[in-house]
């Protein structure tokens, strides 16, 4: 549990830093058409994408001695993505607290998005590291 709290931290504090840097990049007060999206909101998708990468890689090479089956990176990558998931959402509503007129955004289904990716990169992040199977 200690790699998923690591790494969920890592990933929910990025995000919460990714949340003021597109704050004061102007990316919310410009109040875009709902569907658009930013260029630095397309590239916060890095930031789920590397702490998983890092987080289940370091599960398997140093938590579980360098083996791991699909299911098991699957697991510690929703670990990971629970806390982080958590901290980001904490980062979220603060600001939304600070600057109510981000609500005139499509905000809480960017936040969805972010969620929906997460289980995507999960998936693959947890394919791509996975030792072969001997039964499935």
């Amino acid at each position: 549990m200690r790699n998923a709290i690591k790494y969920g931290l890592l990933i929910g504090i990025a995000s919460g830093i990714w949340i003021l840097v597109l704050h004061f990049a102007g990316v919310y007060s410009d109040a875009p058409e709902p569907g658009t999206f930013s260029a630095l909101e397309y590239a916060s998708g890095l930031i789920p994408l590397t702490g998983l990468f890092l987080g289940i890689k370091n599960f398997r090479d140093h938590v579980n001695g360098g083996r791991m089956e699909f299911f098991e990176g699957l697991f510690e990558g929703f670990k990971i993505m629970i806390v982080g998931g958590i901290i980001a959402a904490f980062f979220a509503v603060v600001y939304v607290q600070y600057a109510p007129s981000v609500m005139n955004t499509d905000y809480m289904g960017r936040i969805a998005g972010a969620g929906i990716l997460g289980v995507l990169f999960n998936l693959i992040v947890s394919i791509s590291l996975m030792n072969k199977q001997r039964h499935l």
